[in-house]
């Protein structure tokens, strides 16, 4: 487990580790999970679950872990709700989206707006890992997923992607 990660209470109480029969206790609990495994990953930069491997599922200082139906139940319930998405079709593997593609839009022109890159252009690296982004929710971010959120603002009409040589050289003109 990371030692600089701060768990929630309800990590220590060991009913979260199994799921609810009652249905409205039941999604309260999945919501509890899927909060867990997005700050999880977040705050350790952390773009893939490995559904099988992730050290979230079991709790050594309360001998209580998930067992594998339940692993699945979290991941299932963590997709359908647009945090995750399955990488591979053997669904062992999924991206966890730290923020949604339209909420990484909207951070993403949000800053072009602070930054005063309206009317201007950037690229696609400079908005991945320059020195401006840093701290933004989308420093970092997968290539896929930032695309998707500008294509998202590109259909809003918000901006425009013209292509460079390599794909980190496209740029954004931000309206």
């Amino acid at each position: 487990m990371s030692k600089d990660f701060e768990f929630p209470e309800f990590y220590n109480f060991p009913p979260f580790f199994t799921i609810q029969p009652v249905l409205a206790t039941k999604e309260k609990q999945l919501a509890l999970w899927r909060d867990l495994i997005v700050q999880y990953h977040t705050q350790h930069k952390l773009k893939t679950l490995k559904l099988y491997e992730c050290p979230l599922w079991s709790n050594d200082s309360i001998q209580r872990s998930l067992n594998n139906e339940e692993v699945k139940i979290v991941a299932d319930d963590l997709v359908a709700h647009g945090h995750g998405e399955w990488i591979d079709e053997s669904k062992t593997t999924l991206r966890v989206l730290w923020r949604k593609p339209e909420e990484l839009a909207t951070d993403i022109y949000e800053w072009a707006i602070q930054n005063g890159n309206i009317g201007s252009v950037c690229t696609v690296y400079e908005l991945h890992s320059g020195e401006d982004v840093n701290g933004m929710s989308f420093e970092g971010l997968d290539e896929e997923l930032l695309r998707r959120a500008l294509t998202i603002l590109e259909d809003e009409g918000k901006c425009t992607i013209f292509k460079g040589d390599t794909s980190s050289e496209d740029g954004i003109k931000f309206f």
